[in-house]
């Protein structure tokens, strides 16, 4: 099978190794790269990419790896997908930038019109760009505070929000994301998460539980009269694909409805289709204050939102929300690119198949191994928590002796956890069955090779 690229011959969507991982150019990348970039941008695979499309990444030596990460979810409609090819390049041959606060243009437009369209609920919306995911949480919180007068930020246990002082404030995990790095943000405070396979009286007890000490901690330590916004990823994504206990969001939700609080979804790695519904939230049925949006958002190209209630979002001062480079148009293009493949191609429903058929080949590895304590996650979306056998203990070992069979046998994954012993998995829409199929059975090997 192969994948037509705009621009350049169809990629062949198979397995293939032809040198030892990683092969010779790869090793003399990787020696120029220590020799030129700081020790501690480090990556996960030791292969450079020359191409990749519909479901897999080829090196500089010529081995074709099948792609279970997506870029950490970014390109979830495939890399180079030819609607947001062919749109970024026509933008390309117009213009490259103005600065949108400088002067104008429609593709900017177009993408806020269509996230005010796509997100939940009803309500006047209005949608800001911007570059990242941190800076689009960022951002949210300047128009809750903003809106709300008030300055206090709860997050959760387990979080990632974000790498900037105020999102790697919001972050949970120290290392290796805040650790050196302070001092933090003042203003933010953290709650319990409701994970209900770690949850101490058990999972039964686990929404309404988390939800007492989350009330707890906001009416009485905080004062909900100084807290601007509650910030909750509906499915926690480094913090390795946790999925709320049943109810606990919409308690959250209410709870905050009803103090005036702004409820912000972080939807960085969660929305655009990822999970088998445009955004994550929808599972739980809440239509929060603010969205935050960019990983899959526009196929690669930096670009990132926020999309929220028009009250809200119209409270900022002029000139006070903003960058040189948020909307750029060649990204905003690209944008447009992904909801046109999304929405042509019926993504959203295939994300939902693709889940369906990892949580099958995984349940058939766990029922051979000791390892998997918990699967989890919603659509294209999901990850297996690795245990020490025999206990709930987080076996880091296991996560790390898979995840290297893989590469080595032509399959990219990711990890995640706050204890580094989950293995997620992300692979784009546009991979096929046969590809997804051939990718868990070298998983399957992995685990069988423990």
């Amino acid at each position: 099978m192969t994948t037509s690229l705009v621009g350049g011959p169809a990629l062949p969507q198979a397995r293939r190794m032809v040198t030892d991982i990683p092969g010779p150019r790869s090793a003399e990348l990787a020696a120029r790269r220590s020799a030129a970039l700081p020790a501690g941008l480090a990556s996960a695979a030791g292969v450079y990419v020359a191409a990749a499309g519909g479901g897999v990444a080829v090196d500089v030596d010529g081995n074709s790896f099948i792609d279970l990460g997506s870029g950490i979810a970014v390109t979830t409609v495939g890399n180079s997908a030819p609607a947001v090819v062919e749109r970024a390049t026509a933008q390309l041959a117009r213009y490259t930038h103005t600065c949108f606060l400088a002067t104008p243009y429609e593709p900017y437009i177009e993408v806020a019109e269509t996230l005010n369209r796509l997100t939940p609920g009803s309500h006047d919306k209005r949608t800001a760009l911007f570059n990242t995911g941190s800076e689009a949480v960022e951002n949210a919180v300047k128009y809750a505070r903003a809106a709300t007068g008030r300055s206090a930020v709860v997050v959760f246990d387990h979080a990632f929000h974000g790498r900037s002082l105020l999102t790697m404030t919001m972050t949970a995990k120290n290392q290796p994301y805040k650790h050196g790095f302070g001092p933090f943000a003042p203003e933010v405070y953290r709650a319990p998460m409701a994970y209900p396979y770690r949850w101490p009286s058990g999972p039964q007890h686990c929404a309404e539980e988390a939800f007492a000490h989350f009330a707890q901690l906001v009416d009485a330590q905080i004062g909900a009269d100084a807290v601007a916004c509650v910030v909750v990823e509906p499915i926690q994504g480094e913090g390795g694909f946790i999925v709320p206990a049943d109810g606990f969001l919409r308690a959250v939700a209410e709870f905050c409805r009803e103090r005036g609080i702004l409820l912000v979804a972080d939807e960085v790695q969660t929305g655009i289709a990822r999970t088998g519904a445009w955004f994550a939230c929808e599972h739980d049925g809440i239509v929060p204050d603010l969205i935050t949006t960019a990983k899959g958002l526009a196929g690669g190209l930096p670009l990132a939102a926020v999309t929220g209630r028009a009250d809200v979002m119209d409270a900022a001062h002029p000139g006070g929300i903003g960058g040189t480079y948020s909307g750029n148009p060649v990204a905003c293009a690209a944008a447009l690119g992904v909801f046109e493949e999304i929405e042509s191609g019926r993504l959203v429903e295939r994300a939902r198949t693709i889940g369906e058929a990892m949580v099958t080949a995984l349940e058939d590895i766990a029922a051979g191994t000791d390892v998997i304590g918990e699967i989890r996650g919603r659509g294209a979306m999901i990850a297996a928590e690795l245990v020490v056998p025999g206990t709930r203990e987080p076996n880091r070992d296991a996560v790390a002796a898979i995840s290297r069979h893989c590469h080595l046998n032509g399959v990219l994954t990711l990890t995640a956890g706050t204890f580094g012993n989950v293995m997620r998995f992300l692979p784009p829409l546009s991979i096929s069955d046969e590809l997804l199929t051939e990718a868990f059975d070298v998983v399957r090997d992995g685990f069988a090779s423990l």
